[in-house]
């Protein structure tokens, strides 16, 4: 399998491990990883504030960049979501969408539906929150939404169950957003902090140690408004998990281990 890999912006500037961990993951399913220096942000942020005039040219540069690779890859439900859904309305009728589209997958989906792994191998002796992204969740459906009646699935949870020690916490609302939503963290910052507190009290409440997501946006938002709090919960996306990582930050009833991640400026 030959894999183009796209790396989101924040995951590029911020939080480098990230994308390491999923080339090492791939890697493990005999993928060829390449990472094609020219990538630029997907448009995601202009589009979102409503500037399509400047988001227009970052989507095409996409296809250019992206439309030679068997599959393209990233650790990012929203940033695929973009691509596989939006991107029509950017780019209209060019003939190279559809095929870029239909080949672009998030990490988690790209496992369980295309190599087909059920369950990923290691150990993970820590009790878990998942949160669930908006974009991947209700756009890429990658799990089940509460709100739509049906059969029960989640392809990261399920990735996740044959860690060795892992103990989903149960929480009260499984699929509420954190609040992050891009810029609208920054139009509306009372209300995005407000709901990303909401959602680190639902995790605290149900005893987590590490709140794991498949979007590092999401995981950016938390995190901030955890450590402010100093609440000891460690943020680890997915693919660092499945990678075989460990947290880095310290968690209530382990030692820490590893090394301690600088805070964020």
């Amino acid at each position: 399998m030959n894999v183009g890999l796209f790396i989101p912006c924040y995951i590029d500037q911020f939080y480098p491990e990230v994308g390491l961990a999923t080339v090492d993951l791939l890697e493990r399913y005999g993928a060829t990883v390449e990472f094609p220096e020219a990538q630029t942000c997907c448009g995601q942020p202009m589009a979102n504030t409503g500037c399509l005039d400047d988001a227009r040219p970052l989507a095409r540069k996409f296809l250019d960049i992206f439309s030679e690779y068997e599959y393209v890859v990233a650790p990012s439900g929203s940033c695929v979501a973009m691509v596989r859904k939006h991107f029509h309305d950017l780019v209209g009728d060019d003939p190279r969408l559809e095929g870029v589209a239909a080949k672009t997958f998030e990490l988690c989906e790209f496992l369980t539906d295309v190599v087909g792994v059920e369950q990923v191998e290691g150990d993970f002796p820590y009790r878990v929150g998942l949160h669930q992204a908006c974009h991947g969740l209700r756009e890429l459906r990658l799990g089940q939404p509460s709100e739509i009646v049906g059969e029960p699935f989640n392809k990261v949870s399920q990735l996740l169950a044959g860690m060795r020690g892992i103990d989903f916490v149960e929480l009260e609302r499984t699929d509420d957003c954190c609040g992050f939503g891009g810029t609208f963290a920054v139009a509306e910052e009372a209300v995005s902090c407000r709901m990303g507190l909401d959602r680190l009290a639902d995790h605290k409440q149900a005893g987590a140690q590490v709140i794991a997501s498949a979007d590092m946006s999401c995981l950016m938002h938390l995190g901030g408004l955890a450590r402010r709090q100093k609440m000891p919960v460690a943020i680890m996306h997915v693919a660092e998990i499945l990678a075989g990582r460990s947290p880095e930050e310290p968690v209530s009833g382990k030692p820490r281990s590893g090394k301690c991640r600088s805070d964020e400026a």
